[in-house]
């Protein structure tokens, strides 16, 4: 079995990586990598994974595709690496944090330190073509992706599910709602962020919902130099 995620994710994917459509999805990217310019670099494409064990997945907040442009996305929902600027949709993310719990918005969009504390920063498409958005959706990747939404939603300890628009609001039947809390608003992006993102609370909503599961609640605030992530 192809060992492609360093912790726990590998042993709930894995035999997904042996399936036949992985195996077309694999030979696909072999050639868009050789031949086009795709985001991100192979070797961050399973960067959320990597840095969100499984069994520390506390929030999930699920993206569509990866930022299309150069140098943007790095395999983590929204999260751009330090020195990149600010997409329009993070700027109204911390926006909507502010208004939601005070917390000062920083300069860069580096969200590793959510992460590391449990939220798994998720896009259902791993891949893309530069300047050309959606252009690996259909691919394969919705099926592997899937497979790890669903996986959360059956573990034991329950998991906060940010859907933000129709794409990420479309996997609701993944998810069962009974066990889970799921929490749903338009899309942070400038052409929709007015139609119901902003004034959604979803971070205060979040740390309820995990205060009352008896987990410690999540830090939003992002230190001013993404240098001091590990």
């Amino acid at each position: 079995m192809k060992t492609l995620i360093h912790n726990d994710w590998q042993n709930v994917l894995g035999p997904e990586f042996e399936k036949e459509y992985y195996l077309k999805l694999h030979n696909f990217l072999k050639k868009e990598y050789a031949t086009r310019d795709v985001h991100p670099d192979m070797y961050h494409i399973f960067e959320a994974f990597e840095w969100t064990p499984f069994d520390q997945v506390k929030v999930c907040i699920l993206g569509q595709d990866p930022y299309h442009g150069p140098h943007q996305a790095h395999g983590c929902s929204f999260s751009v690496l330090p020195g990149v600027k600010l997409p329009p949709s993070l700027v109204n993310i911390y926006k909507e944090l502010q208004s939601d719990l005070g917390v000062k918005p920083v300069n860069h969009g580096y969200l590793k330190k959510w992460a590391d504390q449990g939220v798994l920063l998720l896009n259902s498409v791993l891949t893309v073509r530069d300047g050309q958005a959606y252009s690996h959706q259909g691919k394969g990747w919705e099926q592997l992706t899937d497979k790890a939404i669903a996986a959360l939603s059956q573990r034991t300890q329950p998991v906060v599910f940010i859907l933000w628009g129709r794409a990420a609001q479309n996997k609701i039947s993944l998810i069962d709602t009974k066990r889970n809390i799921v929490l749903q608003s338009a899309h942070p992006s400038p052409l929709s962020a007015h139609r119901g993102f902003f004034g959604s609370r979803p971070f205060s909503k979040t740390n309820a919902a995990l205060e009352a599961m008896g987990e410690k609640p999540i830090d939003w605030q992002l230190p001013a130099d993404p240098g001091e992530i590990d």
